[in-house]
């Protein structure tokens, strides 16, 4: 019988540093910039946003979202033999932050008696926004090949660190966080729970409109290592191109959209989703929003989202949940699962 991968459990995470509008705006007003509350909401819907500290690593908030996520698929650490990280803030320039994340997820298992995760497959995967959905993709095809048997995707990113505090239009989006969910191989069974459909694309003439153009050479940062976004680019073909993978997957499963349960977008700005769901004809009502309190935390969002959905019991087995992202590269992407 034929493999395919389910969803067996999920977990987040978000830094102690807790960021609203007020306080930022307050922060903004040092710097001579003219900001509101009422100004961020109504463009973006984000009201607050989550920072780092100084000592906090992306593979810090993986860790505890993974610790979440395998708790609640009932697994440990040994359990695991593929970790694939979605990060454009990586810990370092290399080894990935995946390996890092395995021993620390080693580490902490070792320290409870138990044995850890060393010796599966860990890598890194680089989709900006859609890097959770980039990730999954990757994760299910290895999963169906029989090439791992129980996986960890992860999203996690501390953008913080990238932002231009002196530009008030791409400041306030982003906050930092992690999400994960436990992936795992399991025989074909009809309606039961799977990834039923992927769908990724990208093209790159687009990498000018959201990019961090900085690069090290010989110890030194050369160029801008700043994000730099044309909002109004990316909202024109954000829109378009969610619509159009969303389309494509559910026609992979031949599936409608009166088949979705819940909508999972990434968390960009709710004008973007709000956007998406008109064009897909579903109620916001069948949109699973956070972006109001943890803004764009870029690859983190989608499975930061989910988690928060499932844990206040919105999301169910059996349900039919549609992911999608679009990010920076210009890449975009969904993936429908039967929880």
């Amino acid at each position: 019988m034929a493999l395919v991968s389910r969803i067996t459990g999920t977990g987040s995470a978000l830094p102690a540093q807790r960021m609203p509008n007020a306080d930022l705006v307050a922060m903004l007003a040092q710097r001579g910039l003219d900001s509101s509350d009422d100004w961020i909401v109504d463009r973006t819907g984000i009201r607050n946003r989550y920072f780092v500290g100084p000592d906090e690593q992306t593979s810090d908030l993986a860790l505890r979202a993974c610790v979440a996520a395998l708790e609640a698929a009932s697994c440990k650490a040994s359990d695991i033999d593929l970790i694939i990280v979605a990060t454009s803030t990586p810990d370092m320039v290399f080894p990935s932050t995946a390996t890092i994340l395995q021993h620390k997820l080693t580490l902490a298992a070792q320290a409870k008696g138990e044995p850890g995760a060393a010796g599966g497959v860990a890598f890194d995967v680089q989709a900006v926004c859609s890097g959770f959905v980039y990730a999954l993709t990757v994760a299910d095809a290895l999963l169906r090949t029989g090439t791992a048997r129980r996986a960890l995707v992860v999203g996690a990113e501390v953008f913080s660190r990238l932002l231009d505090f002196n530009d008030r239009t791409t400041c306030v989006l982003f906050g930092d966080g992690a999400g994960a969910v436990v992936l795992e191989a399991c025989e074909h069974s009809g309606d039961g729970p799977a990834i039923l459909a992927t769908d990724i694309h990208a093209d790159g003439q687009y990498t000018g409109i959201l990019c961090v153009p900085g690069h090290v050479r010989g110890g030194q940062v050369v160029g801008d290592p700043l994000l730099r976004m044309d909002g109004q680019a990316v909202f024109k073909l954000a829109v378009g191109v969610l619509e159009s993978t969303a389309r494509a997957v559910l026609a992979k499963a031949a599936l409608t959209e009166s088949d979705v349960d819940w909508l999972v977008p990434h968390q960009a700005n709710i004008r973007i989703m709000q956007g998406t769901a008109r064009k897909l004809r579903l109620g916001m009502d069948k949109v699973v929003v956070t972006v109001d309190q943890h803004g764009n935390t870029s690859a983190a969002s989608i499975p930061l989202a989910l988690d928060c959905a499932v844990r206040d019991g919105r999301v169910r087995p059996g349900q039919v949940v549609l992911m999608e992202g679009v990010g920076g590269g210009f890449t975009w992407g969904s993936v429908l699962v039967r929880m």
